[in-house]
């Protein structure tokens, strides 16, 4: 393991907005902040998750456009969220949090209703297996437990099989109403609700964009 990531691993342990808890801890005691979020925020204020957040572009610029919501970012990989969390304590943004634990395991981290609107930005497509996609039936079914209702849900991803599985496959057998999609989220014609989308690339979305691939997007509601 090389040296700076084993210096991002201890400087994770120092921050105040980043949380890590073993499975076992997690069965045998719980998550402290479940239900409780608005403890460590201080306040009320609607919660967003970025799902396989990585280095956490998409939590850390939406917070700093909404500072009246607060933001989690979710990831398993710790050297990734040592940047967004960095990031957060040195501005600061006292709206950003972040967690290291498998995805699977998001509603023990979350109340029901807890959460009011989930981003999964490029997030590994899972060609080969379809049930660890992380817009298959299981884990939609696992985000239903967190989210209020009437919450929103956005895909981006370059994915085209992602895209086309979650648009055409999973979402037509939900409760849900789907509010936007395009296959080609730069080369759509300008609509406002497509901005949020645009505002923020990722460090994997502009690798992509610099090869010519399209960024497809989803944004859908639950009813």
């Amino acid at each position: 393991m090389g040296h700076h990531k084993l210096q991002r691993f201890a400087e994770n342990l120092t921050f105040p907005n980043l949380f890590q808890v073993g499975f076992d801890q997690l069965e045998q005691e719980g998550f402290a902040l479940r239900g409780r979020w608005s403890d460590h925020f201080g306040n009320n204020n609607p919660i967003t998750l970025e799902l396989g957040c990585g280095k956490g572009d998409y939590t850390v610029a939406l917070a700093r456009i909404h500072p009246d919501r607060n933001y989690i970012g979710v990831d398993i990989k710790g050297a990734r969220l040592w940047r967004g969390a960095k990031t957060a304590v040195e501005e600061p943004l006292p709206n950003v949090a972040f967690i290291r634990t498998h995805i699977e395991l998001i509603d023990r981290f979350f109340a029901a209703g807890e959460v009011s609107e989930i981003w999964i930005t490029f997030c590994d497509p899972q060609l080969k297996k379809p049930n660890k996609r992380l817009t298959s039936p299981r884990f939609l079914d696992t985000y239903s437990r967190i989210l209020a209702p009437q919450s929103t849900l956005h895909l981006k991803t370059d994915s085209q099989e992602l895209y086309d599985y979650t648009l055409n496959e999973v979402l037509p057998t939900r409760d849900v109403e789907v509010m936007d999609a395009t296959a080609d989220l730069y080369g759509a014609a300008e609509q406002a609700s497509l901005d949020e989308a645009k505002m923020t690339q990722t460090f994997y979305e502009k690798m992509y964009l610099e090869v010519g691939k399209p960024i497809t997007y989803i944004r859908w509601k639950i009813k």
